[in-house]
Order: C-alpha cells, then sequence, then structure tokens
C-alpha cells in the first residue's frame, strides 16, 4: 500500500492510493495515518479494503507529512562510508544518533526555509523508516517485524549551525521545515529489500548525489536494535538512516550551498519522488 496524508497544512487527512495511482480518501476508515493506523493490526485493516470503493481525491490536493503526530524523528548521521570520507569524518564504529525536532517536519513539496543568517544550508536525500508496531531492546533478527514502511526524506542541515557553533548537532538539523517526508507511505510489503533502493537529488537540474542504500555502513536491521537500546520505539517514530556522498559540503573545490529561489527534486527507487522552493525564512516563531 501507498499511503498518503493530503490537505492544508495542519488539517491533513489520510488517504491511500488506489491501482490507478489517485488518491483515496480514507477519512472515514480511519482518523489519520499515524499511531495505531500503522500497526499490524491497522496496516491490516487497510489491507482488506477497495481502494476503488473510497471517495476520489483531487490530483491538485497538496500532499503534507506522510505520516501524522510523529513522537520521534531519528536520525542516523555518517551512515554511508563514501559519504563519510567526503566530510572529513571518521567512519563511525558504531551508529551516530541524534534528532531532528518534529517542528521540522513538512510535505514533500513544500517550501524549504533559508534560515535567518544562514550561509551553509544543505541538503541530505535519505531512506525513512517508519515505526509501525512498538519495541524496546528489539532483536535484529525481528526488527524488520517493527517496520511499518519507508519513505523519502530530505535531511536539509545548516553546516555552520551543526559543525562550528558549539553543542550538538541537533541545532543544526531541526530548523523549520528541515524536515521534508514522503510523498507517501509505502508499506514494508512492497519493499523486498530496503538495501536495493536507488536514491538520487538535484539542485536547479544538476544531480549532485547518486546512490544506492546497499553501501550503508549499518543496515536497517541494526539501526533499529541499535537504537532500541537508547529508547523505546513506538508506532509512527521515523529513522532516518543516512545520506550518499553528494551532499553540498563535500563539493570540490569549494562547497556549495542553498540559497533562496533554488528547486531541490530528490527521489527514492519505488517511494516517490518530492520537489521544493527554497526561500529566505520570515514571520515570527510558529508561522511558516
Amino acid at each position: 500500500m501507498k499511503l498518503v496524508r493530503f490537505g492544508e497544512k495542519g488539517f491533513e487527512q489520510p488517504g491511500i492510493l488506489d491501482a490507478q495511482g489517485r488518491i483515496r480518501d480514507l477519512g472515514a476508515v480511519v482518523p489519520d495515518v499515524a499511531g495505531q493506523t500503522l500497526t499490524p493490526e491497522g496496516l491490516a485493516r487497510l489491507r482488506a479494503l477497495e481502494p476503488e470503493s473510497l471517495p476520489l481525491v483531487a490530483d491538485t490536493v497538496r500532499l503534507g507529512p506522510c505520516v501524522g503526530a510523529v513522537g520521534k524523528f531519528i536520525c542516523i548521521g555518517l551512515n554511508y562510508a563514501d559519504h563519510a570520507r567526503e566530510t572529513g569524518a571518521t567512519i563511525p564504529a558504531e551508529p551516530v544518533i541524534f534528532g531532528k525536532w518534529t517542528s521540522a517536519i513538512v510535505g514533500p513539496n513544500d517550501e524549504v526555509q533559508i534560515p535567518l543568517g544562514s550561509q551553509k544550508t544543505d541538503w541530505e536525500v535519505e531512506l525513512g523508516v517508519v515505526i509501525g508496531k512498538p519495541g524496546r531492546y528489539i532483536s535484529e533478527q525481528a526488527a524488520l517485524e517493527h517496520v511499518a514502511g519507508y519513505c523519502v526524506i530530505n535531511d536539509v542541515s545548516e553546516r555552520e549551525f551543526q559543525i562550528e557553533r558549539g553543542g550538538t548537532w541537533d541545532k543544526g538539523k531541526g530548523c523549520d521545515t528541515f524536515g521534508p517526508i514522503g510523498p507517501w507511505l509505502v508499506t514494508a510489503d512492497e519493499v523486498a529489500d530496503p538495501h536495493e533502493l536507488d536514491l538520487w537529488l538535484e539542485v536547479d537540474g544538476r544531480r549532485y548525489q547518486d546512490g544506492n542504500t546497499r553501501t550503508m555502513i549499518f543496515s536497517v536491521p541494526y539501526l533499529i536494535s541499535y537504537v532500541s537500546r537508547f529508547m523505546s520505539l513506538q508506532s509512527g517514530d521515523i529513522i532516518s538512516t543516512g545520506t550518499p556522498p553528494g551532499v553540498g559540503m563535500g563539493q570540490k573545490p569549494e562547497p556549495v550551498y542553498l540559497r533562496p529561489g533554488q528547486r531541490i527534486h530528490l527521489g527514492i527507487q519505488g517511494l516517490g519522488e518530492q520537489q521544493q522552493r527554497t526561500v529566505a525564512a520570515s514571520g515570527t516563531a510558529g508561522d511558516e
């Protein structure tokens, strides 16, 4: 299944794609693509539906983040050896974990805001893993049983805030609009192998990232098991699994960073594509 959320920001409704790729309204069936809907029992209920029997949604509707009410947005740093090398970092012996604030989450085609004072806003296409079955101290062997599905994530990052301003990475990772998610949540049964997916990203038509999840250092089952040692995982939590080489800070001879007025286009094989326009941040706290 391909699950979506559609409508105005903050008022998204649940949906499912039919066999023709059209959005059907799930609002009379489940309250959201979130929480209990993502458990094995919740997904089994959706699989029993005939999508063509549900109300059709206009194809011009805005797509929201494909998961609602996200409790934790957990990210893995430096999970591709060639990306670690391009940034001058040591290949990690254990997964690097950091968090993105859930206020960073936006739809797959929403604007990305360049923060006030930013000179080094960067891009990162990543495979997102959405937890379905809750758990703690999950074994690596059972880890994939806890996956509801997968999605595309752009882990937008401000490198000066992240690296040069002291403290942890989080301040450069969780700015508003720094977490486009979607377009779809593709359920795990439709992804034969999450470690054999092409992923790519372009800025203004130039291809910068062109990789495959097979080159991840730590696999999806290992990451789920590892993260669950330090926190319980609940339905709807997201783990973003790292990015392949080609980020702006790794460009030679000089880094390349985002500026207002650019177009970002990215995607993952079988999981859909995102397109964002970059704008200068403005307004008061909480505004978009």
